[in-house]
């Protein structure tokens, strides 16, 4: 059983700053992506920062240079830092670990979500 607990929602100002944490618990391969997705109201979910075991790190166009993923492998958490917050920033944040094998099975965990909301 793995499970993802995220923390570090909450209310902003635009232009403020959070920082997100998911930890995993569990069994699972040492090998995997972990990322942080969002959905906000009316859209479909979408892909904001994926860091691999190795340190790679991918963002969504909407977020570079303002949103930071890190990783600490030892504590299996993956962190979001998100500065210059705007208001289209507003959704439920969601943490995910992934794990895809050699015969393209896949493992796929997801967090609760926690929301993110910035004022204008």
């Amino acid at each position: 059983q793995v499970q993802l607990v995220e923390s570090g929602g909450g209310l902003v100002q635009a232009g403020g700053s959070l920082r997100l944490s998911c930890a995993a618990s569990g069994t699972f391969f040492s090998l995997n992506n972990m990322g942080w997705y969002r959905q906000a109201p009316g859209k479909q979910r979408e892909l904001v920062a994926l860091s691999g075991s190795g340190g790679t790190a991918n963002y969504a166009d909407s977020v570079k240079g303002r949103f930071t993923i890190s990783r600490d492998n030892v504590k299996n958490t993956v962190y979001l830092q998100m500065n210059s917050l705007k208001p289209e920033d507003t959704a439920v944040y969601y943490c995910n670990l992934r794990t895809v094998y050699k015969d393209r099975t896949v493992d796929d965990y997801w967090g609760q979500g926690t929301q993110v909301t910035v004022s204008s």
